[in-house]
């Protein structure tokens, strides 16, 4: 086992864990968006920044970090809060998220956060794109200007369903998550229908037809219950 600290409190962690595993093991909540227990790390909003006094301060992503004997980690303190609140606003001031008018309003991760760190208002410009809605699929649409480009749901129908349909187009601030190459999700060849993507969503940028303001309610946990209900290979 692997014994490191973080706030001050020493805990044990497996060899191949993460920072941000080993920490929610002993209770110790770090803010995440973009992970999702089931997939692997990305390490893309880093939301989940802490400090590693070890490493001159240096700041990593505790989703994507491996646990390492003997580190000094600090995961709660204002100048982490300040960094965190900054992203936030960056991501609201992205795209159009629009609370009072979203069917994950009150269910989102990306609001929660904001709540939690005390963020009434964003000291950004908000730039406005002109983004599409797809709503061509039977079940399911998307808005882009919902979503934060976490990848959970390029993730999720990647790793967990196997169909690889969704994928990112364009670069920076254009840049788009796709159906097979850009063609309306309704005529997706490879789409199973699964909805896996849509739970995997920590926003209202994956939603259900038919739903109405604030009655989206995703259930993220259903794709690590998949993976871990599978059968493991034996080698």
């Amino acid at each position: 086992m692997i014994t490191l600290r973080v706030d001050g409190q020493d805990i044990t962690a497996s060899p191949g864990q993460t920072i941000l595993e080993a920490a929610v093991a002993a209770g110790i909540r770090i803010p995440t968006l973009c992970h999702l227990k089931g997939l692997t790390p990305r390490g893309a909003c880093r939301i989940c920044l802490v400090e590693v006094k070890n490493w001159n301060g240096r700041l990593v992503p505790a989703c994507a970090t491996p646990a390492e004997q003997g580190l000094d980690i600090v995961a709660h303190s204002q100048r982490l809060r300040d960094l965190r609140r900054t992203i936030l606003e960056l991501l609201f001031a992205e795209r159009n998220h629009v609370c009072a008018f979203c069917v994950s309003n009150g269910h989102c991760e990306l609001q929660t956060l904001a709540a939690e760190h005390g963020m009434e208002h964003v000291r950004f410009p908000y730039r406005f794109p002109a983004l599409p809605l797809d709503a061509s699929h039977p079940k399911y649409g998307i808005d882009h200007s919902r979503c934060v480009l976490c990848g959970r749901c390029v993730r999720a129908c990647s790793e967990v369903e196997g169909a690889m349909t969704w994928g990112f187009s364009g670069r920076g601030i254009h840049t788009l998550v796709e159906a097979d190459l850009g063609d309306p999700w309704g005529k997706s060849k490879t789409c199973t229908g699964c909805g896996k993507c849509v739970q995997a969503c920590p926003t209202g940028a994956l939603f259900e037809r038919g739903k109405a303001t604030s009655e989206q309610v995703k259930k993220g946990e259903l794709v690590a219950e998949v993976t871990e209900r599978r059968p493991r290979v034996q080698g």
